[in-house]
C-alpha cells in the first residue's frame, strides 16, 4: 500500500503539513480521548532517548518523534547519548527523575539498560523499545520497528534478481559487511540476507573469497564507516590485490558501512568492474552514490511512519488501553502486529513492524521525492528536507 506525504513547509526536519501513513499526524485518529491533545491542563510528558547524532538516520528519527509529539500537545524531553552507553543510562535516569509518563528508547546497546529500566518499571513508567529491541528486561511494553529480517531479505533478493543467479553458470565473488553486534537488529538484517543467498553460496554460484562469513567475523562496531573502510581495505589487499579475483558483490547491512566499503573500493580495489553494493537507510551521501552508480541500492525505512506508529501507540498506552492488532487499522501504510518474532530474553515482546522498500536509481523519484521525504537540489542530487 502506498504511503503518501503532502510536500509543504517543513520545520526542524519535519514536514509540517504532511500526512504520514495516509493520516494527518496532528489528527486524533479515531477520536480517542487523549488528555494531552485535548488541551486539558494535565499535560503528559514523553521521554525520548536516541543513541547518537553521528548517524544521519537518528537525527531524522529524533526530529520526527519530537515534532509529532509536540504537535499532539505532549511535553517532550529528548536526548542523544553520543553512542555512550553510560550516558544513555544517565539520560534515562534523569527522565525518570523528571517524572516522564512514558519512555521511548532507541538503545545504543540493547543489553545495558536493564537496571535503569527496572527503575522505570518500579515507578510504573511504560517503556517503548524504539527501532532496536532492548534485551533482558521485563520493563518493555512494546516494540516499534521495521521488519528487520525483511530488510536483509530485500538486500539478498536484489542481488539474486539483478545478477540473475537462478540457473546462472557464472560465478560471483562476494564480501560481507554486517552491523553492530550490540544492536539486536543487526543479526536480523544479516540473517535475512544470508538466508536468501544461502543456496547460491552452497551451490558455488557465490563464493566468499575471504571466507569471512559468520556474523562475528563480519560485524562492524557502532556501524562505523571507518571500521568498515579499514576492514574492506584489509580484505582487498589480502584477497583481491593481484587481479586474479574480481569482487562482484559487497553485501553491506546499512549505508554508513556501505559508505566505508565504497571508499575502500575506490581507493584500494585493483579490479576494473564496479561491485554491486547494498545498503540501508537512505543517507544523503549514499543516495548520491546511487545516482553516481557507485552503490546499487539502499533499503529505505520511512522513519516518519515509524514516528506516527509510535505516537499512536503511546497515546493508546497513556489512555489506559491495551494496544493490539486493532491499532494497525489506523494506518494506511503496511504495519503488522507481531507477538511471536521478537523475544528479548524475558519473553516475546508485542511488536509493530513497518515494511521497508528498495530504493534504486530507477525508482528514487517516485519513492523519495514524490512522497516528500527528500528534495532534488540544483545539482541533481537529493537533499534532506529541513
Amino acid at each position: 500500500m502506498r504511503k503518501k506525504f503532502l510536500a509543504g513547509l517543513l520545520v526542524t526536519a519535519m514536514v509540517a503539513s504532511m500526512t504520514a501513513c495516509g493520516s494527518d499526524p496532528t489528527a486524533n485518529n479515531g477520536g480517542s480521548s487523549d488528555k494531552a491533545s485535548s488541551g486539558d491542563s494535565g499535560k503528559k510528558k514523553v521521554g525520548i532517548s536516541m543513541p547518537t547524532k553521528s548517524l544521519e538516520r537518528w537525527n531524522r528519527d529524533g526530529s520526527y518523534l519530537e515534532e509529532q509529539f509536540k504537535k499532539e500537545g505532549y511535553d517532550v524531553e529528548i536526548t542523544y547519548s553520543d553512542n555512550d552507553t553510560d550516558q544513555q543510562v544517565n539520560d534515562i535516569q534523569n527522565m525518570i527523575s523528571d517524572n516522564v509518563d512514558i519512555l521511548v528508547v532507541g538503545a545504543i546497546d540493547g543489553d545495558t539498560l536493564s537496571t535503569v529500566l527496572a527503575d522505570a518499571k518500579d515507578q510504573n513508567i511504560p517503556v517503548i523499545s524504539y527501532d532496536r529491541l532492548i534485551m533482558n528486561t521485563d520493563a518493555i511494553s512494546y516494540y516499534v520497528s521495521f521488519d528487520n529480517y525483511k530488510v536483509g531479505q530485500l538486500q539478498g533478493q536484489y542481488i539474486v534478481d539483478t545478477l540473475k543467479l537462478d540457473g546462472s553458470k557464472k560465478k560471483y565473488n562476494m564480501e560481507i559487511t554486517a552491523g553492530d553486534p550490540a544492536d539486536n537488529n543487526a543479526t536480523f538484517f544479516y540473517n535475512g540476507a544470508m538466508d536468501t543467498l544461502k543456496k547460491y553460496i552452497d551451490n558455488g554460484t557465490i563464493k566468499i573469497v575471504s571466507k569471512q562469513q559468520d556474523f562475528e567475523s563480519v560485524a562492524t562496531p557502532q556501524w562505523s564507516t571507518d571500521e568498515a573502510l579499514n576492514r574492506m581495505q584489509n580484505i582487498l589487499s589480502s584477497y583481491y590485490a593481484d587481479g586474479k579475483n574480481q569482487l562482484d558483490i559487497a553485501l553491506c547491512s546499512n549505508d554508513s558501512t556501505a559508505l566505508g566499503v565504497t571508499q575502500a573500493i575506490e581507493s584500494d580495489y585493483a579490479g576494473k568492474n564496479t561491485p554491486l553494493i547494498t545498503g540501508q537507510d537512505g543517507d544523503v551521501a549514499n543516495l548520491k552514490n546511487i545516482l553516481d552508480g557507485k552503490q546499487a541500492m539502499t533499503v529505505y525505512k520511512a522513519v516518519a511512519n515509524e514516528a506516527v506508529v509510535t505516537l499512536e501507540l503511546v497515546k493508546s498506552v497513556l489512555n489506559g488501553e491495551t494496544p493490539d492488532e486493532s491499532l494497525t487499522k489506523k494506518f494506511d501504510c503496511e504495519c503488522s502486529y507481531d507477538t511471536d518474532s521478537y523475544d528479548n530474553g524475558t519473553g516475546k515482546i508485542p511488536s509493530y513492524l513497518l515494511t521497508p522498500e528498495v530504493i534504486t536509481k530507477d525508482n528514487y523519484k517516485e519513492k523519495l521525492v514524490d512522497t516528500g521525504y527528500y528534495k532534488e537540489g540544483s545539482d541533481g542530487y537529493l537533499q534532506a528536507i529541513e
